[in-house]
């Protein structure tokens, strides 16, 4: 089973070409395994070196520092692959929201270190913001990067960090000036192999099964001023300015994966006999799900609009913030009706459904929770 591009708009032949490649890669190399990585908490950590050697890994990173210097359409046809596949690994969380931090503000230094290695798979990353004590409201945080001479020492712990467990690098957003909200967060790269940093847990979700997410923490953890990303105090400044792209992701995620959730049930119910006759013959279950394929068909349309608008570079924090709003909500619809059209089936986890199911619930809530995205939404009224 395939996603079907047929009437898209936002791509062209070579983002088609890119997305064959990418199916054949992953027919191969994660299908196969997407069981196996279920049962084990994380992907394989061989795999980054799988994608980042096919070129699967920040696609857009300039070519001066080991990427293919391409459009954001590459990194939403991985997504909406790995969406449609049901599966949760961290490489778009790599590639779309750690990667252009350090293209658009880190020093020369930096992107000549650590890109190539991203682009290659060699060096997996992390982004640290949320807390125990803050989620959406990322001004309240309380981990400290203070200064001591040329090192920050970083104290604090963080927590629902996607690739916690395999992250070589991590970006962190600290408080430089603890006496301050926005003005005084940064970030701050921190190694992992740094004295004092500790990895927690691998924590037990709802879902998201083969994706390590875990906490995080810093005792006394002293780096160099050099891994400073930008300038100090700028961090929630240059949060704000990418945020739309984290958003943007997510929804193209959760499309892909509602319409795999569709696609699900289509089958199940025309293969499903109740009464003499399939599931599918009933004008409810036909109704019903006339009602998804509207709604994704209206979902698709709106996807390939912001998707372009985000390639022109004209997509702004509103529009993002809806994206993400309307799709995980679609997304949790679909999904939530596509099990019930499968029965007692859809309650099993040998079916996909179920593991679809499981997984769309968290996307209504990270990348900020989508009363923030009405929030977001309502201030730009």
């Amino acid at each position: 089973m395939m996603l079907d591009t047929s009437h898209r708009t936002a791509f062209t032949p070579e983002h088609e070409q890119f997305r064959d490649a990418v199916r054949r890669l992953f027919a191969t190399e994660l299908t196969p395994h997407l069981e196996r990585w279920e049962e084990q908490g994380e992907i394989d950590k061989g795999f980054w070196r799988i994608a980042g050697d096919a070129g699967l890994l920040c696609p857009n990173v300039p070519e001066e520092y080991g990427g293919l210097g391409l459009d954001y359409g590459y990194n939403a046809v991985i997504n909406e692959e790995l969406g449609y596949l049901g599966s949760t690994a961290g490489i778009g969380l790599h590639s779309d929201i750690v990667a252009p931090y350090l293209v658009h503000y880190g020093t020369e230094e930096q992107k000549r270190h650590w890109l190539p290695k991203m682009v290659s798979g060699e060096t997996p990353t992390a982004i640290a913001m949320t807390e125990p004590g803050a989620g959406s409201d990322l001004q309240g945080i309380r981990t400290t990067a203070i200064a001591d001479g040329d090192d920050y020492i970083v104290n604090g712990s963080k927590t629902y960090i996607t690739n916690g467990q395999q992250a070589d690098l991590i970006i962190v957003f600290v408080k430089t000036d603890p006496n301050e909200r926005a003005r005084g967060t940064s970030l701050i790269l921190v190694e992992s192999d740094r004295a004092g940093f500790e990895r927690g847990r691998n924590l037990d979700k709802i879902g998201l099964h083969g994706q390590d997410t875990s906490e995080l923490f810093f005792q006394d953890v002293r780096v160099p001023r050099a891994n400073l990303i930008g300038a100090e105090g700028a961090g929630f400044a240059y949060l704000m300015n990418q945020l739309p792209q984290e958003r943007l992701q997510i929804a193209v995620g959760a499309q892909a994966s509602a319409q795999r959730a569709f696609d699900e049930a289509l089958n199940f119910t025309k293969e499903r006999k109740a009464f003499g006759k399939t599931v599918f013959d009933f004008q409810n279950t036909r109704f019903t799900l006339a009602d998804l394929k509207t709604k994704l068909q209206v979902g698709w349309a709106h996807l390939d609009w912001a998707l372009k608008r985000h390639i022109a570079g004209e997509l702004t924090a509103a529009e993002a913030s809806a994206a993400k709003l309307w799709h995980t909500e679609l997304q949790g619809e679909v999904c939530d009706v596509a099990l019930q059209l499968h029965g007692g089936a859809g309650y099993m986890n040998e079916y996909l459904i179920a593991r679809l199911w499981r997984d769309a619930r968290v996307t209504r809530i990270f990348g900020g929770t989508n009363e923030i995205m009405k929030e977001v939404v309502g201030r730009s009224l």
